[in-house]
């Protein structure tokens, strides 16, 4: 679905203080709903190399990923505006691209939520079902979907719980299109490595 941004501004009370959830490097995520339904909303920060149509294409692609591990992309706003702004003392009248992202909202949290380098507080069969539902997700995206599908950036923030602690991998667009600018790429693919191996890790040690 393609969002106004009006309808975004209005759902999250015009990205209001008291509706966030989360934040990071790509952007902050609020809580809001529409039509009924609780969703994630992700306004995304200014990502250099990123273009409209790189950015058009990748997810026209990625939302017909539908599967029980992969978090749901409900739609997305991409709208420029012009306004006013401070640059180096002086005021300027700049286009501004905002990107705003909306998912189906997880209520569990992230596994990094629950996971800590000395304890974890989960019971052993919850541990099996986030690494078996994650593999699941992860084999799906790489086989399924006709090409190949990669994260790019998979991490304990990145898999995200529903209510009965179901494993869904996050942030799968958003991963790919900073890896396919040249300044994040290789950053990105030592970073996939990394998390890769501190997931696995944590979780059997638990």
């Amino acid at each position: 679905m393609d969002f106004e941004l009006r309808v975004i501004e209005a759902i999250t009370n015009n990205f209001a203080d008291d509706q966030i959830v989360g934040s990071g490097g790509y952007g902050v995520v609020y809580r809001a709903t529409h039509e009924g339904e609780e969703i994630a909303v992700k306004k995304l920060r200014q990502l250099p190399g990123l273009g409209d149509k790189q950015f058009d294409s990748e997810f026209r692609n990625l939302r017909n990923i539908r599967h029980q591990n992969v978090v749901r992309l409900i739609g997305y706003c991409y709208e420029s505006r012009h306004k006013y702004m401070d640059h180096n003392g002086d005021l300027v009248f700049a286009q501004i691209m905002e990107r705003v992202l909306c998912f189906e909202y997880m209520h569990g949290g992230s596994l990094d939520e629950h996971i800590q380098d000395k304890s974890c507080g989960l019971e052993w069969p919850t541990c099996y079902k986030i690494i078996k539902g994650t593999s699941e997700g992860l084999n799906h995206l790489h086989n399924s979907q006709g090409k190949h599908i990669y994260h790019l950036d998979l991490k304990p923030g990145n898999i995200l719980l529903d209510e009965s602690m179901t494993p869904k991998i996050g942030d799968l667009g958003l991963s790919r299109l900073v890896a396919s600018t040249k300044t994040r790429q290789t950053e990105m693919r030592d970073g996939t490595l990394l998390y890769q191996r501190s997931l696995t890790c944590s979780v059997w040690a638990s």
